[in-house]
């Protein structure tokens, strides 16, 4: 830590932000802290207590020390009025949070120390009881994440408002190959980095019924009457950027009932009534995306937005109120970041907190709306643009679909003035989707209420403006614009692969961490035999790890001197875990025939999560498993190839992947990924690339160089010529020996104990329609796959490769999309925090 950004801890005033006793950050003090929390908090004595104790001591001694930085931030902003980030997103998959905030501190060492003290050898006895916080399930939360850590780290004020799921998403076990879901219990011990603010609570109305009236000056005006209602009770969790003292918060709301508890149904008998309203409010926080395969699922999906979007809102009206700042200046306070569609409600609600609240025109409330939110798209498939049922939404939300009405009526009227007379442009541009059942279209109303529409990766952002949204995008060039995607390094580099960041550190100093351009000075080292052969020193270390790790968890026995393939991520058709597992059986099927001359030995490992209703994607993973039970069981395959499946993929999972990876999969179909950012931690951690010109790899081909990514597949327009021209997967089969016997092979039942119909659906998909184009890529994945066992066999080719790839990852960093994001969208300046002594 600099000499300017430093604690001043020889005051001896108690209570001050630099209060000595709770600030310190030399051993002595963590042990003083981890002593008195044991004692005093969770009512336990060194001698007797457990590791999770330990570990909860521990992180309430960080925590204090985060206190200092959090409060004196908060402070500062309302010192020092200026533009806040608003980051509105459904999932903050944040990960554990002790290490991190040790790493931030610069305090690893001192606490490691003062373990030792409590007879604990190694920090990652502690770090292995943390609990995973169940607030998201894939890239769009770990990418919030990203992006909170870098505004802090950016000194950025930002405030990450979101859900506190009480159970998350779910935990993964696998039972004879199939997924099982558990309900995730992440909060059952309590958790020690939320500060609950229940005095800051919300008030959130649902259903009932609008009414007309005049107001005073006699105008005409509508309410609402909601005919339900819950409270949001905001938890606080701070954010502490790397190596300085600003210190940002994650505001997550948890749903509380008005009433608790009904007396007079208890005392008539009625004993669940007495508690239904309870019940029924409080489920709006219990878990991250419920089943939206039934009328109740939609239902609750669409009041859990509301729910955030609404307390949210009114949160930061009232942070201006409480600085007497006038409501008119708001988009001078706040800048609204709208992460995907899920808070695209905000649009609505800010209108009617602004004219039915806070008495403002239609003008001023729209002009208000428009200069503060903007909104980034992350999907292009039509399932993941959220549309609504306008019934539902009439019955929920009646008041905003009359705003909703109403800004599509004066949104139409511009749109004629553009187009006189084009009845088609009106249905393509229109928020109320008329096609079917009537429904809302919520990418629409973000877009129209936005100043500005991000993709979140150079290819995808031109697809928005030339398939998802082309009329949009001719009506308001301005508006439409590109952030890429970013990683955080201090999680995945610094955190997660200590033994590349020691390298790095010594080879390059350790400013990397905080300007990754500096990793180009590896370059130098390319034809360095020594600095290469210490480069895949650090990746076996990482191997070798994630080894033990399989064994423990799966039974399954690898080389770490093999050549670790992975994929890991949300299991998705789009994503092609399908085509992954086909050229698994074509090597195993090579093997089988003795064509072994060129093949390199593989440990190929996935893993992800399956919506549990997506039954598509729950037959992949027991297709996946299927494979791996043979292949493992086959004498032939030893030395050769093993498949793996890592159940309940997480944060603290991938923390243990992506360094320990030499090939990484990005093999969705071209044009379907908006970005992805598991592609950018495999990058900087030096795994090689196999992948489609899709999302985000298109950028890391041009970064890391053509020479050290292996592609293959049709780009995004060949496909579209294969869609326009009538696709037919059975021409690709007809032409491909190999993939004739793969197919084959599966039909017989050979990976499903002879049962010749489980995998069906997966056959008729991939000889029917084919979606994904997996057959058409078939051929070209086979022949990349054979360069990649061709590239590895030369292992220092191989290091150099990798090398370069870590060496040019540095513009992934999400403190260089943050920039952008402050710089072209979002207008704010970072606001550096000093820290007195001055109560």
């Amino acid at each position: 830590m600099s000499s300017s950004q430093s604690i001043d801890l020889r005051l001896p005033t108690p209570g001050c932000y630099a209060d000595p006793v709770r600030a310190g950050m030399d051993a002595d003090a963590v042990f003083d802290g981890m002593t008195e929390h044991l004692f005093f908090t969770l009512g336990k004595l060194a001698t007797s207590a457990s590791l999770r104790d330990l570990y909860m001591a521990l992180s309430f001694a960080v925590r204090d020390r985060l206190m200092s930085r959090y409060l004196t931030s908060q402070e500062t902003i309302r010192a020092r009025p200026q533009k806040t980030v608003a980051y509105l997103s459904a999932e903050f998959l944040i990960g554990p949070q002790l290490n991190n905030n040790l790493l931030n501190l610069g305090i690893k060492k001192e606490a490691e120390e003062a373990l030792k003290r409590f007879g604990i050898e190694s920090l990652n006895e502690i770090l292995e009881v943390e609990e995973e916080p169940g607030l998201g399930n894939g890239g769009l939360g770990r990418l919030a994440a990203c992006y909170m850590e870098s505004l802090a780290s950016l000194q950025v004020p930002a405030v990450g408002y979101g859900i506190r799921y009480e159970f998350g998403i779910f935990n993964q076990l696998i039972r004879d190959g199939w997924q099982v879901e558990v309900t995730d219990k992440w909060l059952k011990g309590g958790w020690p980095w939320e500060l609950p603010q229940p005095d800051e609570a919300c008030l959130v109305g649902f259903g009932g019924q609008t009414e007309s009236y005049t107001d005073d000056n006699g105008n005409y005006r509508s309410r609402w009457i909601p005919s339900e209602h819950a409270i949001g009770v905001p938890h606080d969790v701070p954010v502490l950027g790397y190596r300085v003292n600003s210190c940002d918060r994650l505001r997550l709301w948890r749903a509380d009932a008005t009433e608790s508890f009904d007396f007079y149904a208890f005392n008539i008998g009625d004993y669940y009534g007495a508690v239904e309203e309870k019940v029924a409010s409080e489920t709006l926080s219990k878990v991250l995306y419920p089943n939206d395969g039934t009328d109740e699922g939609r239902r609750l999906r669409l009041k859990q937005q509301h729910f955030f979007v609404s307390c949210s809102l009114q949160d930061m009206l009232r942070s201006l109120e409480k600085r007497s700042i006038p409501i008119q200046e708001f988009p001078d306070h706040w800048t609204v970041q709208l992460n995907d569609t899920h808070p695209a409600i905000a649009v609505a609600e800010l209108m009617r907190l602004l004219i039915d609240q806070h008495r403002l025109d239609w003008e001023k409330a729209w002009e208000i709306t428009n200069r503060s939110v903007a909104y980034t798209n992350h999907t292009l498939l039509p399932e993941a643009l959220e549309k609504w049922d306008l019934s539902l939404f009439r019955n929920l939300l009646p008041r905003h679909l009359e705003l909703i009405y109403e800004i599509n009526r004066r949104f139409l009227q511009q749109v004629r003035l553009k187009y006189p007379g084009n009845d088609l442009i009106l249905r393509k541009l229109s928020i109320i989707d008329e096609e079917g059942g009537k429904a809302i279209r919520m990418a629409h109303l973000a877009t129209i209420g936005a100043h500005h529409v991000n993709g979140v990766a150079a290819l995808h952002s031109d697809l928005i403006k030339r398939q998802l949204l082309p009329e949009f995008a001719e009506l308001w060039p301005e508006k439409f614009t590109n952030v890429t995607n970013g990683v955080t390094p201090r999680r995945w580099v610094a955190l997660a692969n200590p033994e590349l960041s020691k390298l790095l550190d010594k080879e390059i100093g350790p400013n990397w961490i905080t300007n990754m351009d500096l990793l180009l000075e590896l370059e130098k080292k390319e034809n360095d035999s020594n600095f290469l052969d210490l480069f895949a020193s650090a990746k076996l270390s990482g191997k070798r790890k994630l080894a033990g790790y399989i064994h423990k968890q799966t039974g399954v026995l690898v080389d770490p001197s093999s050549l670790f393939d992975v994929q890991v991520k949300r299991i998705h058709q789009y994503k092609r875990q399908h085509l992954n597992a086909l050229q698994v059986i074509a090597q195993y099927l090579r093997i089988k025939n003795g064509i072994t001359k060129n093949i390199a030995p593989r440990t190929i490992i996935f893993g992800g999560k399956a919506a549990p209703g997506y039954f598509m994607a729950k037959l992949m993973i027991r297709f996946i498993n299927g494979i791996a039970d043979v292949v493992n069981a086959d004498p032939d395959m030893e030395g050769l190839l093993r498949v793996v499946f890592l159940p309940d993929y997480n944060v603290k999972l991938g923390e243990q992947v992506y360094p320990a990876t030499d090939l990484s999969e990005q093999i969705s179909t071209a044009g379907k990924e908006a970005s992805g950012t598991g592609n950018m931690k495999f990058a900087m951690n030096g795994a090689l690339t196999i992948g489609t010109l899709d999302g985000a790899n298109v950028e890391i081909r041009e970064r890391v160089g053509a020479e050290n990514f292996f592609l293959f597949g049709k780009t995004e327009s060949e496909i579209m010529e294969l869609r326009d021209q009538g696709y037919s997967p059975n021409s690709f089969i007809a032409e491909s020996i190999e993939l004739q016997e793969t197919l084959k092979l599966i039909e017989v039942g050979h990976f499903s104990n002879g049962d010749s119909e489980l995998f069906k659906p997966i056959i008729n998909i991939l000889t029917g329609n084919d979606p994904f184009f997996v057959m058409a890529d078939f051929d070209d994945y086979l022949r990349a796959q054979d360069e990649v066992s061709k590239a590895w066999k030369k292992s220092q080719q191989w290091n150099r490769m990798a090398l370069l790839n870590t060496a040019r990852s540095g513009f992934f960093s999400s403190d260089r999309s943050i920039r952008e994001y402050c710089q072209s969208i979002w207008k704010v300046k970072p606001l550096p925090v000093e820290i007195s002594c001055e109560k």
